[in-house]
């Protein structure tokens, strides 16, 4: 018999929790171990009943889904955080994954995208769902349907180069002489080109020409 994914859920709404929880457990293969209401607790169930899997809300009260995930990482680098949020602007997508988070999904996801794509993290898979990807690629103004698998731009290779060098967002849009939101547009997209969810990935993958396993959307996300 093979051994279930333990969840822990982490949205400061009840009623979302409650949804969450009950698709999940009527999921052979996965297990709700806890659930959390702030990012606080989310540290503090996470310390107690060691997940394999968080699903985690961006936007919480006392202590946000960005620093709850980065202080998880710290602690528990191998558990493997999916941001499910409201959220579905660059900037929380960027930070997601800056501070060490495995995927992103933005609440409008189907139960079964839901149920998948905690299976899919489960196993080590990087989880970017339509609307976040959609949300990329427009404010890149590229319209393109998917980054996988694509080279880097000429100004991407740029803002890579810049990363390497230790430059913030806002002093690379300082030195290019572009907004910072460009430049977190055009990060978020180099790491889902990669599939890399940090700075010291992106580099290094970049800088090897080596891509790993791309992030990638639902299959059934990506067909609708």
């Amino acid at each position: 018999m093979l051994q279930k994914i333990r969840v822990l859920i982490a949205d400061d709404h009840e009623l979302v929790r409650a949804g969450v929880r009950t698709v999940l457990m009527a999921e052979d293969g996965l297990d709700v171990v806890g659930e959390a209401a702030d990012g606080g607790q989310a540290v503090e169930m996470a310390r107690r009943t060691r997940p394999d899997v968080i699903l985690m809300d961006v936007r919480m009260p006392l202590m946000s889904g960005h620093e709850a995930t980065a202080f998880i990482k710290r602690e528990m680098p191998t558990t493997h955080i999916l941001m499910l949020t409201a959220a579905s602007d660059v900037e929380s997508i960027v930070r997601s994954f800056d501070v060490g988070a495995n995927g992103y999904l933005v609440k409008d996801v189907l139960p079964e995208e839901l149920v998948m794509a905690v299976k899919s993290i489960g196993v080590g898979e990087r989880i970017l769902s339509a609307t976040a990807q959609r949300s990329v690629e427009e404010a890149n103004g590229s319209g393109a349907a998917t980054t996988d698998g694509l080279p880097l731009t000429k100004r991407e290779r740029q803002v890579v180069a810049l990363v390497s060098s230790g430059f913030t967002s806002q002093q690379i849009a300082e030195h290019l002489e572009i907004s910072r939101r460009t430049v977190e547009t055009h990060r978020a997209r180099i790491m889902a080109k990669l599939g890399v969810n940090n700075a010291a990935g992106l580099v290094r993958l970049s800088m090897t020409n080596t891509p790993a396993a791309p992030i990638t959307a639902n299959q059934h996300a990506t067909d609708t």
